[in-house]
């Protein structure tokens, strides 16, 4: 099948006062793309252009579907989209209960409702006891599933959500962070999902369009876009490896577990853990430092070899950032300009790199749901 066919392509330009978003993007049709950068860089209206609510000039298909084409005058208006879209308000309907909002988006559909389809959502998102409770009575956290729940309702092609947890505390974010990452998991669903938010993105990415001033930064799997020297200065404190790893060993009686990862094996605090569970782990620039030898009197448990690839002095800063490859992965560090020239850091030299935090993320499993699974 041609790749192409597996892709959504975003050419487009969109001229707004001052402001012009010029993106030339393929993006892969599964997953999570998260579209990245601060307030004013176009992400928002990438998204109200995939969704036909902002015409722009140029070309957006998906897959073999054509939603846009200025050349051939080619323009499918929303309703012809196939998609579901999540603002960062709920919207729900206040007069209506949870049921209610639900059918409602499959009834704006014309097509027959998929009421089995529905009822996996409902068990994804842990929302099936809500379906009679008055949107009123809803937390935010509540609120926003069930407007997921109604943008999937629907079966589209593509999810877009909007800053989804923007206009949530931080308590209920992480309320509804697990149920994004097991839907994530769960559904074959693509997404194109907007935040500034690092956290989120470490969280829930697959893929990753770091976007400035209407235009394309970076673009490509998460763990390549974090771990880039030359995106250090988007992400700033949080730049660092994200990856994949997976558990092999627990020592019983001192909480820690060892996991295996592309650059190597490391020891980490053990969550509850089984022999085999996959997580994602997280290690920031800021978190690891250099060194010309592994040194086994420290208290730095994890320390890895490696070779250094680039050292980019020109930061700004009293640090530059040294990108160490190590097995497979990319390592970024944060080391003071002192440092390298005292130790005479160059490309191409072995060093070791001790590790003085590596964050855990866990997979997802089924999160807790409630007291009751109700069917619509």
């Amino acid at each position: 099948m041609n790749d192409q066919a597996q892709r959504l392509r975003i050419d487009i330009v969109l001229e707004r006062g001052q402001f012009e978003l010029r993106v030339d993007l393929s993006l892969p049709v599964q997953g999570i793309t998260v579209l990245f950068g601060p307030s004013g860089s176009g992400k928002t209206s990438i998204l109200r252009c995939v969704a036909g609510l902002e015409r722009a000039c140029g070309r957006i298909i998906l897959g073999g579907d054509t939603w846009q084409d200025s050349g051939q005058q080619i323009f499918k208006p929303t309703w012809q989209r196939e998609i579901g879209y999540v603002f960062q308000e709920a919207s729900l309907f206040e007069h209506l209960d949870v049921r209610q909002n639900l059918l409602f988006g499959l009834r704006r559909t014309g097509r027959p409702a998929d009421i089995e389809s529905l009822n996996d959502t409902l068990r994804l998102l842990g929302i099936g006891h809500l379906l009679e409770r008055a949107v009123t009575t809803l937390s935010g956290g509540e609120r926003q599933r069930v407007a997921i729940a109604r943008a999937l309702a629907t079966a589209p092609k593509l999810l877009l959500l909007d800053e989804p947890l923007a206009s949530l505390d931080v308590v209920r974010r992480n309320d509804v962070l697990p149920w994004l990452e097991h839907l994530r998991e769960s559904l074959k669903t693509p997404m194109l999902y907007v935040t500034h938010s690092v956290d989120e993105l470490v969280r829930l990415a697959d893929h990753v369009v770091m976007l400035d001033q209407g235009r394309v930064r970076s673009s490509g799997a998460a763990a390549e876009v974090l771990a880039s020297p030359g995106t250090d200065s988007g992400f700033g404190e949080d730049a660092g490896l994200v990856t994949h790893c997976e558990v092999i060993e627990r020592q019983a009686g001192v909480s820690i577990a060892r996991v295996r990862f592309g650059g190597g094996t490391l020891w980490v605090e053990d969550q509850g853990f089984s022999v085999g569970q996959t997580a994602r782990i997280r290690i920031r620039a800021r978190d690891i430092s250099l060194a010309l030898s592994m040194h086994a009197d420290s208290s730095i448990e994890n320390q890895l070899p490696g070779l250094i690839e680039s050292i980019d002095a020109d930061t700004g800063r009293a640090e530059a950032i040294v990108a160490v490859r190590c097995g497979s992965e990319r390592l970024l560090i944060r080391a003071p300009h002192r440092s390298v020239q005292r130790l005479k850091l160059v490309p191409g030299l072995a060093v070791w790199c001790p590790i003085k935090r590596v964050d855990i993320i866990l997979d997802p499993v089924t999160p807790r749901a409630g007291s009751r699974d109700d069917e619509a």
